[in-house]
């Protein structure tokens, strides 16, 4: 049995959304005011950039350690849901974020991992999707990032593409917070462990 008493972390998730959302929001002012020093180079220019620029990386910091706290919280929410899935261990939830190459890839299915062991609601199909799609657009503005840097540096074209990728990513992880923290608030609630769930 799981306890009843035990309650799917609302707070955290609302607050990494709030974090993310405003982190993302910044991103597009940050890169809009970059790109006007590359183009304009003046005191005021680098002024402002600088400026746009600090707030952005406190937003992101913020928002990514609210991430990693919801994450980890999650894991251990649906560890107590389905005692004998297979979830990797609290080190290696948080640690595969900042292991060059690995976060191409591990963390999306640690992300999947959770969903699946913490309700015995989550729908292989849609809820997948909607992990795949958030994650494709998280890598793809990084990707586009690296390239417009070196390709095209201030270019606007690269500039639109990597700020509404990100812009998807923001809405598509809240979505995904949403989702997982949902699931698991209906399934702590709940009198018996769900059963752990098949890996496609």
């Amino acid at each position: 049995m799981t306890s009843t008493a035990r309650k799917a972390p609302w707070i955290l998730a609302r607050s990494a959304q709030a974090a993310i959302a405003a982190a993302a929001v910044a991103d597009v002012f940050r890169a809009a005011a970059v790109r006007d020093e590359y183009l304009h180079h003046t005191d005021a220019s680098l002024h402002r950039s600088g400026f746009i620029s600090m707030v952005f990386f406190y937003l992101i910091d913020t928002a990514i350690v609210l991430f990693l706290v919801w994450l980890a919280r999650s894991r251990h929410n649906a560890q107590e849901l389905s005692p004998e899935a297979p979830l990797p261990s609290r080190g290696w939830t948080i640690g595969a974020w900042f292991i060059p190459v690995v976060n191409f890839f591990v963390p999306r299915q640690i992300v999947l991992a959770i969903g699946r062991a913490g309700s015995a609601s989550w729908e292989q199909k849609r809820d997948t999707m909607l992990v795949n799609l958030w994650w494709i657009a998280f890598i793809t503005h990084a990707l586009v990032l690296v390239v417009g840097g070196r390709l095209a540096p201030g270019s606007m074209a690269f500039l639109v593409v990597a700020e509404a990728l990100m812009l998807a990513a923001a809405v598509l992880v809240g979505l995904v917070i949403q989702r997982i923290t949902a699931l698991q608030s209906a399934a702590l609630g709940a009198t018996i462990a769900v059963a752990p769930l098949a890996q496609a």
